[in-house]
């Protein structure tokens, strides 16, 4: 039966957001309609397959500006969060998923920020770019492990995320995503069926916005989610 659905499931997916939605995001003259089309649009290519996602905690969602923070497990993790988070959320992607042929330019039509951790200077002009953004209203997601490994657990998280909300003095909103390892991960190239959940937990904020302070917030916010995420944790809570 796995065979089977891998190989039904796989055109059906790739055909309905790649074929029909990729387009029309691309069309659409607003960002806004844009964004709803990405939302609308993994909830379809999902449902075709049979892969429910179900969201618990919007409750928690803050009003205001703030900076979303998931756990990592799959290729398939910034589609489903997509689906999750209302649409003044703007995701940060590493700068090299622009020059993706025809995905980097859905991408840009999303309004997502790249990001580029090697080089220091540019790496200053989009902190200071994401502040800005932060300050205008408008709410990041990232994934702070910064990838992902085949084998299940949480890595140790990044601090500039959490650094961001320290200095925007915005909360940090953790976010639990299960399932999206089953459906593609673990090496696999091939999807298998599975539930997509995604729990959004009550919103952290920093006691400062000093370097202790900033690896505070990080540690309560991996702890978090490490206790709702059904994976091992590899490794201490940081990674710089």
């Amino acid at each position: 039966m796995h065979l089977v659905y891998a190989i039904v499931s796989a055109p059906l997916f790739a055909g309905v957001l790649f074929l029909i939605c990729c387009p029309l995001i691309l069309l659409l003259p607003t960002l806004r309609w844009r964004r709803a089309m990405g939302r609308l649009s993994v909830r379809l290519s999902l449902g075709v397959i049979g892969v429910p996602i179900r969201v618990r905690g919007r409750q928690h969602l803050p009003e205001g500006p703030c900076v979303a923070v998931a756990n990592h497990t799959s290729y398939l993790d910034g589609l489903v969060l997509t689906a999750a988070l209302p649409g003044h959320f703007t995701f940060m992607v590493q700068d090299g998923a622009a020059s993706w042929p025809f995905v980097g330019a859905v991408l840009r039509r999303m309004g997502v920020a790249f990001i580029n951790r090697t080089a220091v200077r540019e790496g200053a002009r989009q902190t200071r770019a994401l502040l800005k953004r932060l300050a205008q209203g408008e709410a990041l997601a990232i994934f702070a492990e910064g990838t992902f490994a085949d084998t299940p657990g949480l890595l140790p998280f990044k601090t500039g995320a959490f650094l961001l909300a320290a200095r925007a003095d915005v909360p940090v909103l953790p976010v639990v995503i299960r399932g999206t390892r089953r459906l593609l991960g673990e090496g696999r190239r091939s999807l298998r069926w599975s539930v997509v959940e995604i729990e959004i937990l009550p919103p952290r904020m920093a006691a400062g916005s000093d370097r202790n302070a900033v690896t505070a917030l990080r540690d309560q916010v991996r702890a978090d989610i490490a206790r709702h995420c059904g994976e091992p944790d590899k490794g201490p809570p940081g990674a710089d």
